[in-house]
């Protein structure tokens, strides 16, 4: 059999069969995948590409080339069918973001640390609720975004990931293993979170979050995933529950001040610091859900200390971080103008 001996007239049979076998009837027939790199784009429609090469050799060569007998790639699928003037679209999807692999991990975790097959409910479900997560709504995606199969695939990554694992590791990437070991480490936080990412999934709460800018976030240590930090983030800019925080203060006849170090934008800055400081939400993200937010919920620190709680995982409360700097300077008071001479903006 000649390889690539195909002419555009058994490219365009290869394409008449599929129509009228359907797409998984065809693939099945002749043991082919779904494409997982580049479609044949004929009549507005989408096929694989590798598959409709390897059957046009039937209606040239009389035998269909099995997929283990050619690439589907460049080298081979790829060039025979732009040589006969098809166009060929390469698709790869968006990598797994960290709230994907956590919600991954957590199944894995709950199947004792095993790989899961795309048959499996619990796989299928994942798969369903991936397709509507906000992470790649404006990337490019193919038709296999997400799908049982690649759910299934990424289970395996993660658990054959994990240091209990005999066997050969599959191809996991870095996130994969940083989530597994955010796992292995604070299991119950880790699955909190999952829970949480999955309810406000079910709910479809994230789908009206303000945007956040990635280069903002990064400032921000959280490994519990993008979307919980994007709605605490959210809870804590909310200009009028920040507001009756600083009111429910004032009214009780406090200073406005910092409750880490004590440190007074006024008494600093004069008018123009009166009124100021920001807004922290306490509650840990992989425990704060879709109920709303209480002002006990809040607290008010200056830009610095905000900055510190944020900055590295895990948060520490602003009761914590004031006995932190208490720590620093045992025997010593410490000048809160000092240490806060270039607060930031919000």
């Amino acid at each position: 059999m000649r390889k690539g001996a195909i002419t555009r007239e058994a490219i365009l049979k290869a394409l008449d069969e599929c129509d009228r076998l359907g797409r998984p009837a065809f693939l099945d027939a002749y043991g082919f995948k779904e494409a997982q790199s580049y479609l044949l784009l004929h009549d507005g429609r989408e096929y694989d590409s590798k598959a409709i090469a390897g059957v046009a050799h039937k209606y040239t060569e009389g035998r269909p080339l099995a997929a283990d007998e050619f690439s589907g790639g460049r080298g081979h699928a790829v060039a025979w069918l732009k040589r006969e003037g098809f166009q060929i679209r390469l698709i790869r999807n968006p990598d797994w973001s960290r709230d994907e692999v956590i919600l991954a991990c957590d199944l894995v975790m709950k199947n004792e640390w095993k790989g899961m097959d795309a048959s499996d409910p619990r796989v299928q479900d994942l798969s369903r609720l991936l397709q509507v997560l906000p992470d790649h709504q404006n990337a490019p995606r193919s038709e296999t975004f997400r799908n049982p199969n690649g759910v299934g695939r990424k289970t395996f990554d993660i658990a054959t990931q994990h240091p209990e694992y005999a066997g050969k590791p599959t191809n996991g990437g870095a996130t994969d293993r940083a989530v597994l070991a955010e796992f292995l480490a604070r299991p119950a936080e880790m699955s909190a979170a999952a829970q949480r990412i999955r309810e406000a999934l079910e709910t479809g709460s994230f789908q009206n979050l303000p945007p956040a800018a990635d280069d903002e976030l990064d400032e921000y240590s959280a490994p519990e995933g993008r979307l919980l930090l994007r709605r605490h983030v959210a809870r804590e800019r909310h200009r009028k529950l920040r507001q009756k925080k600083i009111e429910s203060v004032l009214r009780q006849g406090l200073r406005l001040a910092c409750e880490v170090c004590e440190f007074d934008f006024e008494a600093v800055y004069g008018d123009r610091g009166a009124g100021y400081i920001e807004c922290h939400h306490v509650v840990p993200l992989h425990v704060a859900g879709e109920g709303r937010t209480k002002l006990s919920d809040l607290a008010l620190i200056c830009s610095n200390c905000h900055r510190m709680i944020h900055r590295k995982a895990p948060w520490p409360t602003p009761v914590e971080l004031h006995g932190l700097i208490r720590n620093r300077r045992p025997n010593e008071g410490w000048d809160a103008g000092v240490l806060h001479s270039h607060p930031s903006p919000q």
